[in-house]
Parts: C-alpha cells; structure tokens; sequence
C-alpha cells in the first residue's frame, strides 16, 4: 500500500503509466489489499485473466476524462487470456496423470511454462505504451515487501498468535496450525491446509469495492 502510495507523484507529473509487480504466485490477496488501500487504477491478479486491450482502453477511458496518469498493479502470477487456458490445460493434464513417467512429464512443461512467464510484466508495460501512446515504466518490488516496520495491528497479532502457541505447546498439541477466527484463535489440522491454495473468490467484497470504485481487472 505504502509503495503504491509513493508511486503516484511521479506518472501524475509525467503523464505515465506505471506498471508495478507485486507479490502473488498464485494467489491475488496481497496486490488487491494492496490495490484497494493504495489505490492503484488496474489490477490483474491470477485469479482473473486479463486481456491487453482491455486493460489499454481503461487507461485511455481515464485520458478522455483528463487524467493521463495510471497506475497498473500486477500481481507476479496474472495471466493474459491465452496464457491461462494454457496454464489450466497444463494443470489437467497433471491432475490426470497416474504414471511416474507421465507425472513427471506434465511437471516438466508446467516449468517450462512457468519460467516463460518470467518478464512478462515487462512485456506487458510495453504493449500497453504501444496501444496507448504513454510512456510506460516498470517497478518491481521484489522482497522489500516482505520486511518494514510492525504495525500496531502486526504486534497485536504476533502476540495473540504467540499467547495462543504456547497454551498448545504446554498442552503437547502438534501438527497443528493457528488460525484467527472472529478474533479469536482456533487451531486448524495441517492436512486441511497443507499443499492447498485459497483463491481469491471472484465474488469476494474486496473484488466487488475495487470494480465499484472504477479499478478495472482487465477482463
């Protein structure tokens, strides 16, 4: 949020779009918290694929209405339209993969696209100064997202969260992990939790307030 925040100065001045990768793998949680907070003017996250043109004529959409400045979130993991049938393809043919040999197969091309992915970001930022004749500039944030000071909301949790592992840890209770829940800690199974991921829900209120505060998610 702090980041984004920053960054409105210097495309406002320059008339500029600002392509900024965050962190997000998989999941869109982060850049759209992020987004919402900050306040940047698209967001694509993974769990929305994203056509380029779209997201080109958004930007224009704001010129027309005299402001010729945009702030582009991406979240690392996003995918263009045809990137993501290739993806949710690659991820079947996975699931449906029962021989050693055919597992490993199907791992290897999900790496091989996986690594192909990496300047995307980059890729995009150019197009879109091409559809839309701004100039376009790239910030990656990298692992700077991952340090900073504790908040008060930080402290308050770690202690809970501390509090609440110990009363366990006395209790020899294990393979466990903590959860909050209606503000109160509850511990949860690791099998329920482990090698699963929670998407964004595409009805999630965080999604419904960007789209009703005129950030567009490309689609």
């Amino acid at each position: 949020m702090d980041a984004i925040d920053r960054l409105h100065s210097t495309p406002h001045s320059h008339h500029r779009i600002i392509v900024v990768e965050l962190m997000g793998h998989n999941t869109g949680w982060l850049a759209l918290g992020a987004v919402i907070a900050g306040g940047a003017d698209v967001i694509l996250i993974p769990e929305i694929p994203y056509d380029t043109e779209k997201i080109a004529e958004a930007i224009l959409e704001r010129s027309r209405g005299g402001k010729r400045f945009s702030i582009v979130a991406v979240s690392e993991g996003a995918l263009c339209k045809d990137d993501a049938q290739v993806f949710h393809a690659l991820l079947k043919a996975k699931e449906n993969a029962h021989k050693r040999s055919e597992k490993d197969e199907a791992n290897a091309r999900l790496l091989e696209f996986q690594t192909g992915q990496s300047g995307k970001t980059m890729q995009l930022a150019q197009k879109l100064e091409q559809l839309t004749g701004l100039e376009s500039r790239v910030t990656i944030l990298g692992y700077v997202q991952r340090g900073g000071t504790p908040s008060a909301m930080d402290c308050l949790l770690a202690t809970q969260l501390g509090r609440a592992a110990a009363d366990l840890i006395t209790k020899n209770a294990g393979g466990i992990m903590l959860a909050v829940k209606n503000q109160e800690t509850e511990p949860v199974p690791l099998e329920e939790v482990v090698d699963k991921r929670r998407m964004v829900p595409l009805d999630h209120i965080w999604v419904k307030t960007a789209r009703r505060v005129g950030t567009s998610f490309g689609d």
